[in-house]
């Protein structure tokens, strides 16, 4: 799948807690449908999985349990309004071998959210939403950037006004 190459739109903010962090993974759970891929860049415990698990209840409408796939590296959630596919590709040896997870499947028809993309080295579709998350000043506060590909360049204004 090629890599878009028109500039992404980008947003900038600070979350102040988890609660925030939260808030706008459903924010961006609303505007996602099948088709969609979200990555989740940032250094470990900077709130991709926070984001993920919010992610995931916000299409269920309702708490589920969702565990880290750090270690099957997806875990494949059947919701109304399509599949959500949630990649951890931390431990990921080599990015073919993304292909033996359903990767291609689930980034055509299903909606992705994909933990330590650069472990696919491309690969990536043009039409994407990368969130990157990093510490901020205070314990519990992140600075996240969204950069909006394709369709979601349209969107993240979307996202910032939710």
């Amino acid at each position: 799948m090629p890599t878009s190459g028109h500039a992404p739109q980008i947003w900038e903010c600070r979350l102040s807690d988890e609660a925030a962090t939260e808030r706008l993974a459903a924010a961006v759970a609303a505007l996602a449908q099948p088709g969609d891929v979200v990555l989740l860049k940032g250094d470990l415990g900077t709130g991709k999985t926070r984001f993920a698990r919010a992610f995931i209840a916000a299409r269920a409408g309702r708490v589920l349990d969702v565990p880290s796939p750090t270690f099957t590296l997806v875990q494949i959630y059947e919701l109304p309004g399509g599949a959500v596919w949630h990649f951890d590709l931390y431990r990921l040896e080599r990015p073919q071998d993304a292909a033996e997870l359903g990767i291609e499947e689930a980034f055509a028809d299903g909606i992705s959210l994909v933990e330590w993309p650069d472990r696919l080295r491309g690969g990536l579709p043009g039409d994407r939403l990368e969130i990157t998350f990093d510490y901020g000043d205070a314990p519990e506060e992140r600075r996240v950037r969204l950069a909006g590909f394709g369709r979601w360049a349209d969107l993240v204004s979307r996202v910032s006004h939710a």
